[in-house]
């Protein structure tokens, strides 16, 4: 759901990437999100390798995300942060986004920590020197976009996850890059199959997708004094 946001700051000159922290190499997850990450030019995939909460082979042998030790966890994202030295951090909001998906709000737990931690220099101090980011943004969906985006991109009977109005402080319109965000969603081709999100994505004429992904929607966590803003 960034998508946008990754395609227009790459278009701007930024240095941008990804960090994700399920599915490991060599699986069929991987090679696609390395292909959305290609169509969005965000470099290639920083894989953590755990698995999906719900999909054990995602990573086989390897344990749960949502069960890593938060220090383990926390440590690892650390290492990243220093060695790409980011401006800006962009995560899932404290409900995971708009599905609620148990990876998604362990990330915005870990991330947070993490982006603290990171410029401590006490903390992790085999991981590289410190860093700390000018922002930490958390992807969101406000109230009134529940009947225009939730109610046709999550599944009949499933909860959307949405915070007030008045509590997204960015909005970002990516509509100039929505054909670079849509194809990098579709080359998760095995979530289209699936009936993931991707799939129902799929399923939308065209001309919906505008209105269900031209716009991003932020809030600035713990806003400093940072030079760098969306």
């Amino acid at each position: 759901m960034t998508g946008g946001l990754l395609a227009r700051s790459r278009a701007a000159g930024a240095r941008t990437a990804v960090v994700t922290a399920t599915w490991a190499p060599g699986t069929g997850r991987a090679a696609e999100l390395a292909e959305a990450l290609r169509i969005l030019g965000a470099g290639p995939p920083r894989l953590l390798g755990y698995a999906d909460a719900g999909v054990p082979e995602s990573a086989p042998g390897a344990r749960r995300w949502c069960d890593v030790p938060l220090d383990e966890a926390v440590g690892r994202l650390v290492a990243h942060l220093r060695e790409f030295r980011p401006d800006i951090v962009v995560a899932p909001d404290a409900y995971g986004g708009l599905s609620g998906h148990p990876d998604h709000v362990r990330t915005h737990r870990v991330t947070v920590l993490a982006v603290q931690a990171a410029a401590l220099p006490a903390l992790y101090p085999d991981t590289g020197e410190p860093w700390g980011p000018s922002a930490l943004y958390l992807a969101t969906h406000p109230h009134s976009s529940l009947q225009s985006v939730a109610a046709r991109l999550i599944r009949p009977g499933r909860p959307a996850f949405t915070v007030p109005d008045e509590a997204v402080d960015t909005t970002v319109e990516v509509t100039p890059w929505l054909d670079r965000k849509v194809a990098a969603i579709l080359a998760h081709r095995s979530e289209v199959t699936r009936g993931a999100l991707p799939g129902r994505l799929a399923a939308l004429p065209p001309a919906a997708h505008a209105e269900l992904l031209g716009t991003e929607w932020y809030v600035r966590h713990q806003p400093g004094p940072g030079r760098f803003a969306l």
